[in-house]
């Protein structure tokens, strides 16, 4: 294991002012290696950095900058279909067209609960899509008379 004791003052300050220039871990142990002759393992260079105090400064990471999600613009009504044969482990399924253009399949299970799988994934439709929605398919399944 290399201990500080065994670096000279030379090498002790060449470390300290590279430390200050930016250097990483990984710089330190190749200059070392490189200007002194001095090869160490990068788990040496850990403690070298823990004995002699110094501060490594990180290069800022790159913020990443997420893009505002664009709200949905409204192109017309809610639009509700029902399938001739039902999904297996469905009463009745159908497709559904949002008012912002964005669709996906519907379901009533055999106990009556309604599920919803959009075709885009996270997608949560607005308030009134769902209103106009739950109301187109309670006049579709009348009319069906199921």
């Amino acid at each position: 294991m290399f201990s500080a004791s065994q670096l000279t003052t030379e090498q002790k300050a060449a470390l300290v002012q590279w430390a200050s220039e930016g250097a990483t871990m990984s710089d330190l142990q190749r200059r070392l290696k490189e200007e002194f002759g001095i090869g160490i393992t990068y788990m040496d260079t850990r403690m070298l950095v823990l004995d002699l105090g110094l501060v490594l400064l990180e290069a800022p990471k790159p913020v990443e900058v997420k893009p505002e999600p664009v709200a949905a613009v409204p192109t017309g009504a809610v639009s509700v279909t029902l399938d001739h044969l039902a999904l297996p482990g469905a009463l009745v399924s159908g497709r559904v067209t949002f008012s912002d253009g964005e669709t996906g399949v519907w379901m009533l299970d055999q106990s009556g609960r309604p599920g919803l799988d959009p075709d885009t994934a996270g997608y949560r439709p607005t308030q009134e899509d769902i209103l106009a929605f739950q109301q187109q398919l309670r006049t579709l399944i009348q009319r069906s008379g199921l």
